[in-house]
């Protein structure tokens, strides 16, 4: 007859051994993104034009916009998935980056818009 195994048991309050790290950035981030390429179209306000472009990677909470032109952070925007035609409000988040595919615009939604980009994101868990 084998002896009982036994298992550590820990305070709920205590940490678990190996968690005491330092979350990575992954792990703090707010949502999960998903490289998904998505035609999309931009509006801002005062300007008649709209400018076409793609997305890079998307999350419930934005994405990252490919455009021909930069936009600066803070730029207030609406955005229309084309395939879907739905629209929402959102601003730039950061500076863009500049890739061989043009800006790279990172855009949050101003409310919370997980049904935007037609795809389920599953919860984060931290």
């Amino acid at each position: 007859m084998k002896p009982p195994v036994t298992t550590r048991q820990y305070a709920p309050s205590s940490p678990k051994p190996g968690l005491t790290r330092p979350l990575t950035s992954e792990e703090r981030r707010r949502a999960q993104r998903v490289l998904l390429r998505v035609s999309v179209r931009i509006r801002l306000a005062g300007k008649t034009q709209a400018i076409e472009g793609a997305t890079h990677t998307v999350s419930a909470t934005g994405g990252l916009i490919v455009l021909s032109e930069a936009l600066p952070q803070g730029t207030k925007l609406t955005i229309e998935n084309i395939t879907t035609q739905k629209m929402v409000e959102a601003h730039v988040a950061r500076p863009p980056q500049y890739s061989s595919e043009g800006s790279l615009v990172p855009i949050e939604f101003s409310a919370p818009a997980p049904n935007f980009w037609n795809v389920f994101f599953p919860p984060v868990i931290n």
